[in-house]
């Protein structure tokens, strides 16, 4: 599962992880990013610690053979950067989660000053589909009718639906990167997916041309989605 930030991702895993029949891992490649790109990230130190920095070394993990049928993993186009290894996706059923990018933007301002373009990652997916291909589906589809989207999503993939993916217990799970400490905390206080989003946020001045340079991107996607 392909996905920018702020974009459902954390709560897709908790929905997939909430199967029995699934592993679930969490942007096993965020920590190599952050070494090779030298990024100042939140928690930094603590990621480079407590994850494997090798992108080498992920790589083979997201093909090791599982104690589940199947395995969802949680990545973001963003963190794979020239040069780390992408023939494992070959192997994969590759899906792209997008959502619209004045909502991206607005929470992810409010976690960090200054973004950038790079940062929400929008051109870096659409470069992914265009080489890997695959099936998008939109976040606004999911939290508007969970059951809907997640059945239509599990058909398209050739899995049958499972009601457990609808609900999860609250709090961590023990799959979740350390980051969660920073990131996660409204997926942690739910037990499944928030109801449907309202209207647009409204941007102005760097972020409204942020969202203005990333609508392309997402219009792409979308016109594929599920």
């Amino acid at each position: 599962m392909w996905s920018g930030p702020r974009n459902l991702s954390t709560a897709m895993m908790y929905s997939f992880g909430a199967r029995p029949d699934f592993t679930v891992m969490d942007e096993p490649f965020y920590a190599p990013f952050l070494q090779a790109s030298g990024n100042d990230h939140p928690m930094r130190p603590e990621i480079l610690a407590q994850h494997e920095t090798d992108p080498q070394a992920v790589a083979v993990a997201c093909l090791a053979p599982q104690d589940t049928p199947h395995l969802y993993m949680k990545h973001m186009p963003h963190h794979m950067i020239d040069g780390f290894p992408m023939g494992w996706a070959e192997a994969c059923v590759n899906v792209h989660l997008i959502r619209h990018p004045a909502r991206v933007i607005a929470s992810y301002a409010a976690k960090w000053e200054d973004l950038t373009f790079d940062q929400i990652g929008f051109a870096q997916q659409t470069a992914l589909f265009d080489r890997v291909g695959g099936f998008v589906i939109d976040s606004f589809d999911i939290r508007e009718n969970p059951e809907k989207a997640l059945r239509s999503l599990c058909s398209a993939i050739d899995l049958p639906f499972d009601p457990a993916m609808l609900r999860w217990p609250a709090g961590p799970r023990i799959e979740d990167g350390v980051w969660a400490k920073h990131w996660y905390g409204a997926v942690h206080r739910s037990t499944g997916f928030a109801g449907a989003e309202g209207p647009l946020p409204a941007l102005d001045g760097a972020l409204a041309a942020l969202c203005e340079q990333a609508m392309p991107h997402y219009e792409k996607l979308a016109a594929h989605k599920l």
